[in-house]
């Protein structure tokens, strides 16, 4: 039974997309079959796996009419790695949710005879704490958190935190957090080492050893329809991203 890790922040623009695409390559690497699934109607992971123009039909249709969720899969240029893309319908998911009975667990139930399939399923959310994203936390194992090195991101946390609890004491008790991740560290700066020092001293416990550099292949890698180990394997971004497999692995 694979494992699912819903990869969420409520702040937008914390790299949570390029965590998702790329941890997730990075374990296809070594070995791993692995599903993303792209719930955040911006589309980002889709495109930025050059899925945009195949995506007529994806999560939407297994979320909300009941397809099963492998005829829905894509492949990537990575072997052992695969994509459950976003489609234009799910920009209007969150509004048809909220009628629907059981509506928090519209995902779980559509992964139910998927996860089998794969060994890590993560799921890229919305920068909300909406619908879509309490759907990936009922349905996910443990959540994945980037927080970018920034004083403003920190604010977020305890909202993201409060939110995990309810979810868990209400609709998956099961849920951990499988950690925080450190993203677009600047190590010519004193603001991210003040930032990423802080972090550590309040969440020790659940912060990832390694750091996401700001990097410009990791910018770069989306527009050539690429995760960075496929674009530049020799990149700083590239070898964050493996360790970072590795330190997961290892839990």
């Amino acid at each position: 039974m694979g494992k699912v890790v819903a990869v969420a922040n409520q702040k937008g623009g914390v790299g949570k997309t390029t965590t998702a695409i790329n941890l997730s390559a990075a374990l296809a690497m070594r070995n791993n079959r692995v599903l993303v699934i792209d719930l955040d109607p911006q589309g980002m992971a889709t495109a930025s796996l050059g899925k945009a123009k195949e995506s007529q039909k994806g999560i939407y249709q297994a979320l909300m009419n009941g397809h099963d969720l492998m005829d829905l899969v894509l492949g990537t240029g990575l072997d052992n790695y695969y994509i459950c893309p976003c489609s234009p319908e799910l920009s209007g998911a969150e509004i048809e949710l909220f009628p629907k009975e059981n509506r928090e667990k519209k995902l779980r139930e559509a992964l139910e005879r998927a996860r089998c399939n794969f060994h890590y399923i993560f799921i890229d959310c919305p920068p909300s704490l909406g619908f879509l994203t309490i759907n990936a936390l009922s349905a996910a194992d443990s959540v994945l958190i980037p927080i970018q090195c920034e004083f403003l991101c920190m604010e977020g946390i305890p909202d993201l935190l409060a939110t995990f609890d309810q979810v868990r004491t209400y609709f998956n008790p099961a849920l951990s957090i499988e950690g925080i991740i450190l993203t677009m560290f600047d190590e010519r700066t004193n603001l991210s080492k003040q930032v990423a020092a802080e972090i550590r001293r309040s969440l020790k416990a659940i912060v990832f050893e390694v750091v996401i550099p700001r990097s410009v292949r990791l910018a770069e890698a989306p527009s050539f329809g690429k995760p960075v180990v496929l674009y530049d394997i020799k990149s700083r971004g590239a070898e964050a991203y493996l360790i970072l497999a590795q330190e997961l692995l290892s839990k």
